[in-house]
C-alpha cells in the first residue's frame, strides 16, 4: 500500500515533489540522486539529520545506503535485522512511524547523540514489497507534526517511484553494455584456435563481465567420467587443481547430470569439505554453476564464484547461460577447426602421393616406348649361338631383363591407375556439399564468403569420388590463398553439350581475386608452374590428369582483375 495525501496549496510538498521528480530524468548516479532527495527530505520537514536504507535481497538486512548528520556523512556502514530499531520495524511491517521522543520508545537504537525525535516512512515499490526507508531526525522532542508526516510520506512515495525509473534506466544500460560485451566476447573468442588461450579468455572475460571474485572453466569427458579445470581467473590461480577428477567427488557434476544453472549459497558450508573439483581459496563464497551444452551434449561447466554471501538473479543467471553458449560454440569451432586442419594435412599428403604416383606414370610410360624398341630390334638380330657358347647366355640373360623391365613399367603404369571399382555414380551437387564441409571453417577464418546454389535436377557423374573431391579442394583452396584479405567464391553448375554431341556437367568456381598473371595464363597447368614461393606447380596438373581419366577437363574460363572462374567438365552418366 503506498501511503499518499493531497497538498496541493501546501509551498513545501510543491517544492520539494518538483525537485524530486526533476530527477527522474537525471543521468546522474544513482548515489548523488540519493543525496538530493535526502537533502530535499531533511529540509522540507525541518530535519536536523536523516538517512535513507535499502533492504539487501541477499541477506535481509536493512543496510544504511546514505546518511547526512548535520551536515556530515556517516553511519553508512550500519546494518540492521529486519524488526530491530524504528527504521527496521517500519522495514518489516511497511507502516509510517512519527516517534516525538525517541527515548521513550524502547525500539530505538541511539546512533546519533543530538536526535530526540524521528520520522520514519516506508519506499513500498510496485510489487508491494518494502525496498527501504527514509529517515528523518529531529533535534528536540515533538520537532515533526502530523502534517511533517503526511509532506515526507508524499516525498517518500514520489521518491521511490523516481528511483525505480531510475534504477531501471541503470538497469537497461547496463543490459546495454553487457550486451555490446558479449558481441565483442563473441568476437574475439571465434578467432582463438588455440585451446590453451580460449580456456583463459573463456574464463578470464566471464569474470571481467560478471565483476565477481573469481571464474573456471570445466571441461568434461564423459568417456572417463571425469572433470578438469583447464582454466581459472581469480586472485590466486596457483591455487587451482589440474588434475582430472572423477564425477562422484565433484559439485559441478550435479549442473553436468541435470544439464542446468545451479548456484551454491556457501561453498565454504562444512557439507562441501569433502568434494574435490573447488579451487583452494578461501575468499570464494557463492558459487554459480552453468553447463556447457553442444547438441544436448556436456561438454564443460563455467562457474563464477562470488566473495560474499550472495544470491544470484535471473539477470545474472541469464548472462552466465549466454556466457557459457559462447563458450561452448567456441570451444567446438576449436575443436572443429583442428579437424579441418588434420584433414587438409591428410589431403595434402594424398595430394603428395597422388603427385609421386603420376610422375612414377610419366617416367613408366617415357620408360616404356623406348623400351618397347630396344626388345622389338633385339628380337630382330636372330642372335643364335651354340649352347656352348658364352654369348648364348648373354643373349637370354638380355632378354631376361627386358621382360622384367617392361613387368616393371607395366606394373607401375597399372598401379598409377585409378582402380575402376571405385567408381561410381554421384550427385554433384551432394560431392560439393560434403567438399565444402571440409573447407567451410578454413573459409570463415579467411573472410571468405561462399556462395552455392544446388542445381534444379539432379547431375550424374561416374566418377572416383575421392579424386574429383581432390580437383575441387584444389580449386577452393588455390581461391582462397590468392584472398589474403578475404572476398566472396561462388560455384555452379551447369549441363553443356560436349563437342562429340555428348552431354556434361559443368563445375564452375569463380573467385574475387586479382586474377592470374598474363605470363602465366597460357601454361597453368604444366608440372612444377607456381605462381606462389611455396607452391609445387604440381595441383593444375595433377588436377588436369586426374579429370582426363574421368574423360572429363579442367578449363580456364575466364580471368583478369574482377577474378577468375575455372570449370570442371564431366560427362553425364
Amino acid at each position: 500500500m503506498l501511503w499518499c495525501v493531497d497538498l496541493p496549496t501546501d509551498p513545501r510538498a510543491l517544492n520539494a515533489l518538483y525537485r524530486i521528480a526533476h530527477l527522474a530524468g537525471s543521468r546522474e548516479e544513482p548515489r548523488t540522486v540519493l543525496r538530493t532527495i535526502l537533502e530535499v527530505a531533511i529540509q522540507a520537514v525541518g530535519g536536523a539529520s536523516g538517512d535513507i536504507s535499502f533492504v539487501n535481497p541477499d541477506t535481509g538486512q536493512l543496510e544504511v545506503e546514505l546518511a547526512n548528520s548535520q551536515g556530515t556523512v556517516s553511519d553508512e556502514d550500519l546494518k540492521m535485522r529486519l524488526g530491530q530499531g524504528i527504521t527496521g520495524w517500519v522495514a518489516f511491517h511497511g507502516q509510517p512511524q512519527l516517534v516525538r521522543d525517541v527515548s521513550l520508545d524502547p525500539r530505538y537504537v541511539n546512533l546519533r547523540d543530538h536526535v530526540r525525535s524521528e520520522m520514519v516512512t516506508p519506499m513500498i515499490a510496485e510489487s508491494g514489497q518494502v525496498m527501504g526507508v527514509i529517515n528523518v531526525d529531529g533535534d528536540e522532542v515533538d520537532a515533526f507534526t502530523e502534517s511533517d508526516l503526511e509532506l515526507l510520506l508524499l516525498i517518500t512515495d514520489e521518491a521511490t517511484q523516481v528511483m525505480s525509473r531510475h534504477w531501471e534506466m541503470q538497469n537497461l544500460s547496463g543490459k546495454a553494455r553487457q550486451l555490446e560485451s558479449l558481441i565483442t566476447i563473441g568476437q574475439s573468442l571465434v578467432t582463438q584456435l588455440e585451446p590453451e588461450e580460449l580456456f583463459d579468455s573463456i574464463a578470464r572475460d566471464a569474470r571481467q563481465i560478471t565483476g565477481l571474485r573469481a571464474c573456471g572453466l570445466y571441461l568434461h569427458d564423459d568417456e572417463a567420467k571425469t572433470v578438469q579445470l583447464v582454466a581459472y581467473d581469480g586472485p590466486t590461480p596457483d591455487l587451482r587443481p589440474t588434475e582430472a577428477i572423477p564425477l562422484e567427488s565433484c559439485l559441478v557434476a550435479s549442473s553436468i547430470q541435470t544439464r542446468k544453472t545451479l548456484e551454491y549459497a556457501n561453498i565454504q558450508a562444512p557439507e562441501f569439505g569433502d568434494v574435490n573439483d573447488l579451487p583452494r581459496e578461501p575468499g570464494l563464497r557463492s558459487m554459480l554453476a552453468t553447463p556447457l551444452l553442444i547438441d544436448e551434449e556436456v561438454i564443460g561447466v563455467l562457474v563464477v564464484f562470488s566473495s560474499q554471501t550472495h544470491r544470484f538473479n535471473n539477470d545474472e543467471k541469464r548472462l552466465l547461460s549466454a556466457l557459457s553458449s559462447l563458450g561452448a560454440v567456441a570451444l567446438q569451432n576449436s575443436r572443429l577447426y583442428t579437424r579441418v586442419f588434420q584433414s587438409e594435412a591428410h589431403l595434402r599428403k594424398n595430394e603428395q602421393l597422388t603427385t609421386l604416383g603420376l610422375l612414377a606414370a610419366e617416367i613408366a610410360h617415357e620408360i616404356r616406348n623406348p623400351l618397347t624398341v630396344l626388345k622389338l630390334l633385339f628380337g630382330t638380330l636372330k642372335l643364335e649361338f651354340a649352347e656352348d657358347d658364352p654369348r648364348a647366355t648373354d643373349a637370354r640373360v638380355i632378354r631376361e631383363k627386358l621382360n622384367e623391365l617392361e613387368a616393371i613399367v607395366s606394373r607401375v603404369l597399372n598401379f598409377a591407375k585409378a582402380p575402376s571399382s571405385l567408381h561410381s555414380r554421384w550427385n554433384v551437387a551432394d560431392i560439393v556439399d560434403d567438399t565444402l564441409v571440409l573447407i567451410r571453417l578454413k573459409l570463415t577464418q579467411s573472410k571468405i564468403d561462399l556462395k552455392f546454389e544446388r542445381p534444379g535436377q539432379p547431375l550424374i557423374v561416374d566418377v572416383h569420388k575421392g579424386q574429383l573431391q581432390q580437383v575441387l579442394l584444389n580449386l577452393l583452396l588455390n581461391a582462397t590463398q590468392v584472398m589474403p584479405r578475404g572476398g566472396r567464391i561462388t560455384i555452379d553448375t551447369a549441363m553443356e553439350t560436349r563437342p562429340d554431341g555428348g552431354r556434361q556437367v559443368s563445375i564452375n568456381v569463380s573467385d574475387t581475386g586479382p586474377g592470374i598473371a598474363a605470363e602465366l595464363r597460357e601454361r597453368i597447368f604444366d608440372s612444377f608452374l607456381s605462381g606462389r614461393p611455396d607452391g609445387t606447380g604440381l595441383g593444375l596438373a595433377i588436377a588436369k590428369r586426374i579429370l582426363a581419366s574421368h574423360h572429363g577437363d579442367l578449363l580456364l574460363r575466364r580471368t583478369g582483375p574482377a577474378g577468375t572462374t575455372m570449370s570442371i567438365l564431366l560427362p553425364l552418366a
